[in-house]
């Protein structure tokens, strides 16, 4: 028994909080972490302080990877959650440093007292990552129990007597399994049950009570599989609506072909094909809040020996192979010889192959040494074998390739017949191979040895058992046979990121050794990316992911016994281009800049084709593609820009293989309208000054508002506003100023973006008056004979009037100006004109067929102006209604044609000045018969009113406005009607919403509804019918 002041606490009774906490079954169970990813690089220690001490716990989160800040829980114990608990005694902090990227994490003790020690933890979470760290604390010394602080543990109990009135802190009962009792009984005895216990918080039991029961069949604490295999996960759910979602290492796992999830009633199956090393993890399920976990064991099968190694025997310089197969692919096994591992680097005389589930160990020329037991290892078992060397007495003869080979032998006694085999096999006299016998000569002769003559010969004598042996091999110096790249140069060009396998045949007896290298490093065979394998016929370069560090040139070293060769390959690799640096902008106008930039640093092995260029708005992400086709020069002038908006350029440099990765942006600029041109002083006294000026050569989108005037006196640095407001006209005149003073002024032009750079005078300006000498200027028209009609009004620059001018007031004026000594004269010639009188002696010359020839005289009086021309009427007898035959006429002498036959007609004419016709016209006395002569009268068709297409307005060159509609017009005439047809960049508008067209009385309208700047662009008009056709063209800017 254990006695305490507040009551009596048995061993066998336990305890339980009568607060809103958890049931004791919760307390008691251990706490069930999902291996997640861990997000601590700083764990919490534990510690030890005095009573009345201070101490800080720190942990430290990394957020490199992270979106937001993830959530930190301190909790005491395994259940208090020490957020609500923070006052004079306990404060939790946080901090972020900008420069590292970490997150600190402090909880700071203050004057700890006794009840404080114990265990506490530390959470962390950020969205499906989780870490925790367990610390202790350790409190020395105890100065009573007066406080118990923030931290105790039963101030969150209720105060509840039930056994005795003073037992206020804890309630003694029965240690029984509740938990046990609550499952097993029906749901209106919860309640009994609970008052009975003395549970107080009922509704926290029955949600604990249904998530026990949510989940029947939990996963087991692990599983085996063995690797390759197949493994099912199965929990079996009470409710099956309840959402299931299964974890790899704290990842959600998704279904694929690997892991497939099935349901079977209320079980819940998740099925692991083709199991892996990368698949020995920690599993969890979660199923609404309830999760289990269990571990996952891949056991990898041991590789056994299918097919065993068996014992060679040989003789010297032959070649030994030895064979063994094993259970699975790519194994890794071992060759030994009598216990010691084989070598197997490049110098070494033993090579090793392998191919599916076999493999090789090859001894190309075996020596006496070669001898012994040779063993290959595997993880599953182990084959051994033995090989012997034997030395032979043969005779041994090495040809190159091409000569020829003799083979003699002496056989005593004499004239002995005898028989040549090779490899065993009898051999036949053929047109190249030729045996001839002499007494007690036998020779073997080849006209032109070739591969296939190596082998073992022997030389057999009949009625004896003794033979003769030879061993004939055929060498060949070796060859790299460079020919069959077809490359030019032997370079070959490859694309990075792509593989290159690079095979050149060569040829050689015996097949020759082969390295390859790169500078001084050797390429192995069993290199990763780049390796080098060789074969019977041919060596091959492999590169499988291309990089640019693997230009260079490839050197190819081939050896045997007949000599050595070499030969290099060139490989180049050709990638992107680097991103250029920064464009520079060295411009800036109304809507449009000048920019440069330099070529990139590296062109990718290949050379820059041109170059993109893009535009965006500061405020904006948008980047905007402003040249389609590549721009090759490295400037570029970017137009259609919005004054006072921030801009930026950005620059991507193009080869053959693609495009580089964008440059930096430029600098931001903003655009300004231009500044007014052509500035001059137009007039000075003594007080003003005046000065006008021409518009800027562009205006912007954003318009003209008006002008700003400012003028400087003459040392001092001070610009004073001359007009307050702004004017609209070019020309203003400054008022005020001090007498003789020297000043400069400066105009700007001003619009909704802001003030333009100022146009200012190149020279000072004195304020003075200045008297120059008069002078007539006399324009050009007065230069010569001012002539004007009789009776005209005239007001010449100096104003002299002559009302109602006569013939006499023509003649020479003189004009003399004074301005105080200086005189200037000018002189006017000045003549008056009248109408002309008419013609004099009009007569009909010749009359034939339907023609007359009329004949006159000049008129006498010609109205003081020379006589321009005569106009010719003519009128029927029977009605004598005068009509106009000919007007202007210069001559004196006309023949009328076309007359009708039958009637008669008289004539007459009017004379002609630059005042006009004479007021009375001189009519013939005779009259003209046109005198039938039986000819038929001329046949009139009608007129053919149909013509091709004519525009009679084009189009005209327009900008627009991103947003708001735009409208091309032009008129077109053509009889028939002609069909009407609009297109784009030379391309048919046809049903585009964005595009409507009209057509009244030969008016076409193209209206384009809400422009971008891609709707910029050569708009075509074009008008056909069966006469023909006809087109126009305009441009078509939007700025955006």
């Amino acid at each position: 028994m254990y006695e305490c002041s507040k009551c009596v606490i048995s061993p066998n009774w336990s305890v339980w909080s009568l607060g809103d906490g958890q049931p004791p079954e919760e307390i008691d169970k251990q706490i069930d972490t999902p291996p997640l990813s861990i997000l601590l690089i700083e764990k919490p220690q534990s510690g030890s302080i005095n009573v009345g001490g201070d101490i800080t716990f720190t942990a430290k989160v990394e957020a490199k990877d992270l979106l937001r800040k993830p959530t930190i829980k301190w909790f005491k114990g395994k259940w208090m959650d020490l957020a609500s608990k923070t006052g004079k005694h306990l404060q939790l902090k946080e901090s972020f440093d900008r420069f590292t990227k970490i997150h600190t994490f402090e909880m700071h003790i203050i004057k700890a007292k006794e009840n404080y020690a114990g265990n506490y933890r530390c959470e962390v979470t950020y969205k499906d990552k989780f870490d925790s760290c367990s610390f202790d604390l350790e409190v020395k010394g105890f100065e009573g129990q007066d406080d118990a602080g923030e931290l105790d543990f039963s101030g969150l109990l209720k105060h509840r007597p039930i056994l005795s009135y003073f037992l206020s802190f804890f309630i003694l009962i029965p240690e029984v399994d509740v938990w046990e009792i609550l499952k097993n009984a029906r749901p209106d005895e919860y309640e009994k049950i609970a008052f009975m216990y003395g549970i107080t918080d009922l509704r926290g039991l029955l949600r604990r009570l249904k998530n026990q029961k949510g989940r029947e069949k939990e996963l087991e604490p692990a599983y085996q599989v063995d690797k390759g295999g197949k493994i099912r996960l199965v929990v079996d759910l009470a409710d099956p609506t309840v959402e299931l979602k299964w974890y790899k290492n704290g990842q959600e796992i998704r279904p694929t072909p690997k892991y497939i999830f099935e349901h079977k009633g209320t079980q819940r199956i998740m099925v692991i094909n083709n199991c892996q090393i990368n698949d020995d993890a920690a599993y969890s399920v979660s199923a609404g809040e309830e999760k289990c976990t269990t571990e996952l064991f891949v056991k990898e099968l041991p590789v056994n020996i299918v097919k065993h190694l068996e014992p060679v025997k040989t003789t010297v310089n032959e070649r030994i192979e030895l064979e063994c197969e094993v259970s699975e692919e790519g194994a890794k096994v071992k060759w030994m010889k009598n216990g010691v591992e084989v070598p197997t680097g490049v110098r070494s005389r033993y090579r090793v192959k392998s191919e599916g589930t076999k493999h090789w160990l090859i001894i190309d020329d075996a020596t006496k040494d070669d001898t012994g037991t040779y063993s290959l290892m595997a993880t599953g078992g182990t084959t051994e074998a033995k090989v012997q060397v034997e030395r032979t007495i043969i005779l041994l003869f090495e040809m190159l390739l091409g000569q020829p080979l003799k083979l003699n032998c002496e056989i005593y006694p004499g004239n002995i017949p005898g028989r040549w085999y090779k490899n065993g096999q009898l051999i036949q006299p053929s047109e190249r191979l030729t045996i001839i016998h002499r007494t007690k000569n036998h020779s073997l002769d080849i006209e032109s040895s070739t591969i296939h003559d190596a082998g073992d010969y022997t030389f057999v004598p009949e009625g004896y058992t003794q033979t003769l042996s030879a061993k004939v091999h055929i060498i060949d110096p070796p060859r790299v046979h460079l020919e069959a790249l077809n490359v030019q140069d032997n370079t070959v060009v490859i694309v990075a990121g792509n593989k290159l396998r690079l095979e050149i045949p060569i040829s050689g007896e015996p097949a020759p050794r082969v390295v390859w290298m790169k500078g001084e490093r050797v390429i192995l065979d069993s290199g990763n990316r780049v390796r080098a394998e060789t074969f019977a016929d041919h060596t091959c370069l492999t590169i499988d992911i291309a990089e640019r560090e693997d230009t260079g040139n490839y050197k190819i070293v081939l050896q045997n016994e007949a000599g050595e060769d070499t030969a290099s390959v060139k490989i180049k690799v050709v990638d992107i281009p680097d991103a250029p640096e920064a464009p520079l902008v060295t411009d800036v106008g109304g809507d449009w800049c000048t920019m440069t930039w330099e070529p990139p640093r590296y062109d990718g092995g290949s050379p820059i084709l041109g170059y993109f260029i893009e535009r965006k708005k500061k405020q904006s992400s948008r980047w905007m593609r402003l040249n389609f086709d590549l721009c090759k020069e490295t400037t570029f002038e970017p137009k259609k820009m919005i004054e006072g908006v921030p801009y930026e350029v950005r620059i991507f440099a193009v080869n053959a293989i693609g495009v580089s990765k964008p440059s930096e942006p430029s600098k931001p600029f903003l655009p300004l309208g231009d500044e007014p041109t052509m500035l001059v002083v137009d007039d000075v006294t003594d007080t003003t000054v005046t000065m006008k000026w021409r518009p800027p050569d562009t205006i912007g989108a954003a318009g003209l508002d008006g002008y700003q005037v400012e003028y400087c006196i003459e040392g001092t640095d001070e610009w004073i506003l001359a007009n307050k407001e702004l004017i609209e006209k070019t020309r203003y005149t400054i008022t005020g100023l001090p007498v003789e003073a020297k000043l400069l002024v400066r105009v700007k032009a001003i619009n909704a973006a802001g003030a333009s750079p100022p146009r200012t005078t190149q020279h000072s300006i004195l304020v003075k008056e200045v008297i120059e000498p008069p002078k007539i200027r006399i324009p050009r028209h007065l230069k010569q004979t001012f002539i004007r009609k009789v009776g005209e009004l005239q007001n010449v620059f100096f104003i002299m009037f002559i009302r109602k001018a006569e013939r006499k007031h023509s003649g020479k004026y003189e004009l003399s100006v004074q301005v105080e000594n200086h005189i200037d004269t000018a002189m006017l010639d000045i003549q008056i004109v009248d109408l002309p009188g008419p013609p004099q002696a009009v007569k009909i010359e010749e009359v034939w067929g339907n023609n007359v020839a009329l004949d006159w005289n000049p008129p006498k009086d010609n109205g003081n102006a020379p006589i321009i021309g005569y106009t010719i009427q003519k009128a029927d007898k029977k009605t004598m209604e005068w009509y106009t035959c000919i007007e202007h006429y210069h001559r004196t002498c006309i023949t009328i044609s076309d007359l009708v036959v039958g009637n008669e007609y008289f004539f007459r004419i009017y004379s002609e000045n630059m005042v006009g016709l004479s007021e009375s016209a001189t009519a013939t006395k005779d009259s003209a018969l046109i005198v039938k002569e039986g000819k038929a009268l001329l046949q009139y068709n009608d007129r053919d009113f149909t013509e091709p297409p004519i525009f009679t307005q084009p189009l005209i060159n327009t900008f627009a406005v991103a947003g708001y509609n735009a409208t091309l017009n032009c008129s077109v005439r053509a009889n028939p009607r002609p069909k009407v047809i609009w297109m784009k960049n030379k391309i048919t508008i046809i049903d585009d919403p964005r595009y409507r067209m009209f057509s009244n009385q030969g008016v076409c309208t193209l209206e384009i509804r809400k422009p971008c700047p891609f709707d910029g662009g050569v708009y075509t008009c074009k008008a056909v019918n069966d006469l023909g056709e006809a087109q126009v063209d305009c441009k078509l800017e939007v700025k955006g």
